[in-house]
């Protein structure tokens, strides 16, 4: 009988370290040799290079801006965006501590009380029953006899104890149900790394596009200046006959055109400024005194680190977030296969039970029982079926995702280094166009001066001065912005700056 005894247990306890269903391994990733095909490769003189050094998790640094720096230090703990993804990984850890708990016994103590009157009419019957069966005897003939007279009385009903009920998890179904939301965690946690680079570029972008705003702003004053004096230059000419009225007119105008700029101009700033405050938690207008401060556009470095391909996998958090997800299918399924085999449940329960409060402390009181229940899905109409369907679908779905993201992540990097180093090329033209412009107006002055021609082609200089300088700023502003979505694009930012 032991020996019987002892084989149960080997079994129960080699069934319980199998589990139904795959096993979750990581996918395989596929990683190029280098950051761009060589037919991608740019073949014109560019300023800045990155380079496969490893990158600073603090990427922003590259820029030596101190305050774009102060502001991202800031970011990651008073974005409401960032906060509120903490508070999503903190449900989905005690999700997981739910899940978790299935793998212990569950253990309770109770205690009641109850003032019990039992059915009297049941009790007759009952006794009427066994006088019945026992007829011809001394205590049959007593029991039918005094059946009809018998009552009873109302009953104190004291009881105490301590119950336990524990799974034996012998197909894994309890422990892929704990591997799926350890995933599902791990997932969430993923999901705030992502949310917390995309506002760290979200940042970076609304930081250069208002120093960009300032810096058109201060351009278009100091042409405000320069159209100034031209009216001023023609106002004089005119008094004395050299021009006639015409160009002080169309000097005015040209004034006056350049000062409306102004105004729009000053809006931006003001509105972007709030963008930047709601980013960082704060109410319109707070980091006005901040922001206001002189500063020029970011430069980019001359050889930004961007890393190895093969750290990709490692820094995206779409990535892992994917591969999060796809082992939380996978061990899904093996839930999913585990709900088709028997269920076992070890059910106990020891305590006292009385009908006088003083008698519920006496050994002989006690009363317990222990015990397996056995549930086997038999009929389910389809469910279980279906849901094992269901999980294996879900499961192909998330590995395709997983491939979708690593491609898409590919292409944002790839597309991200075009654009960088095409920007620079286009900006280099900018600054050649910029210094010819400025000469075309330094001579038309001249030429103006000495009353060689009219006002119109200093008119035209000068407007065409004001749109290069324009231009030349925006692509600055751009080839940043450039390298901030390339450094959103590898995944990095939140090594260092992730909040508890």
């Amino acid at each position: 009988m032991k020996r019987q005894w002892v084989k149960a247990i080997v079994l129960t306890l080699t069934l319980a370290g199998c589990a139904m269903g795959p096993d979750y391994h990581k996918p395989k990733l596929w990683t190029p040799k280098q950051w761009l095909p060589q037919s991608q490769r740019s073949t014109g003189k560019v300023s800045s290079v990155p380079t496969q050094q490893a990158p600073d998790p603090n990427w922003w640094s590259v820029f030596h801006d101190k305050e774009l720096t102060s502001l991202e230090d800031r970011l990651s703990h008073q974005n409401l965006d960032i906060l509120r993804a903490a508070q999503t990984v903190a449900v989905s850890r005690g999700q997981l501590l739910i899940a978790g708990a299935e793998r212990f016994p569950d253990l309770a103590a109770s205690g009641s009380y109850s003032y019990t009157q039992f059915s009297t009419k049941q009790m007759q019957y009952i006794l009427k029953r066994v006088g019945a069966s026992a007829a011809g005897t001394k205590l049959g003939d007593m029991l039918t006899a005094e059946a009809s007279d018998a009552t009873i009385p109302l009953l104190n009903r004291w009881q105490d104890g301590l119950r336990a009920s524990w799974e034996i998890d012998l197909w894994g179904r309890v422990r892929r149900q704990y591997e799926a939301a350890k995933a599902y965690m791990h997932a969430t946690r993923e999901e705030q790394r992502g949310i917390l680079i995309a506002r760290q570029a979200e940042l970076a972008s609304d930081y250069i596009a208002l120093r960009n705003m300032q810096e058109q702003l201060r351009i278009t004053k100091a042409n405000r200046e320069t159209a100034d004096s031209l009216l001023k230059l023609s106002e004089s000419r005119y008094k004395t006959g050299l021009v006639n009225r015409l160009d002080v007119e169309s000097a005015r105008s040209e004034l006056e055109r350049t000062s409306a700029l102004i105004p729009q101009q000053e809006q931006r700033i003001a509105m972007q400024m709030n963008a930047i405050a709601l980013l960082m938690g704060a109410p319109p207008g707070a980091l006005d005194a901040e922001l206001q401060r002189t500063s020029t556009i970011p430069l980019v470095p001359p050889n930004p680190p961007i890393g190895v391909p093969s750290q990709l996998a490692e820094r995206r958090p779409d990535i892992r977030e994917a591969e999060e997800e796809l082992h939380a299918a996978t061990a899904e399924v093996g839930q999913a296969m585990a709900d088709f085999y028997p269920k076992v449940v070890i059910d106990s329960g020891f305590g006292f039970q009385a009908l006088s409060f003083r008698d519920l402390g006496f050994w002989n009181a006690r009363a317990w029982n222990v015990g397996p229940s056995i549930t086997l899905p038999i009929f389910q109409g389809g469910r279980l079926v279906g849901q094992l369907r269901m999980k294996k679908a879900a499961q192909r779905s998330a590995a395709l995702n997983y491939r979708k993201t690593v491609l898409n992540a590919w292409r944002e990097v790839t597309n991200a280094l075009v654009a960088y180093q095409a920007e620079q090329r286009r900006a280099q033209r900018i600054q050649s166009q910029v210094a010819a412009n400025n000469r075309a107006l330094e001579l038309a002055k001249s030429r103006y001066k000495c009353g060689l021609q009219n006002y119109l082609p200093v008119l035209d200089a000068q407007r065409r001065v004001l749109q290069s300088q324009t231009e030349l700023a925006l692509s600055t502003a751009t080839v940043a912005d450039d390298l901030v979505r390339l450094y959103n694009a590898l995944g990095g930012g939140w090594q260092r700056t992730m909040p508890k």
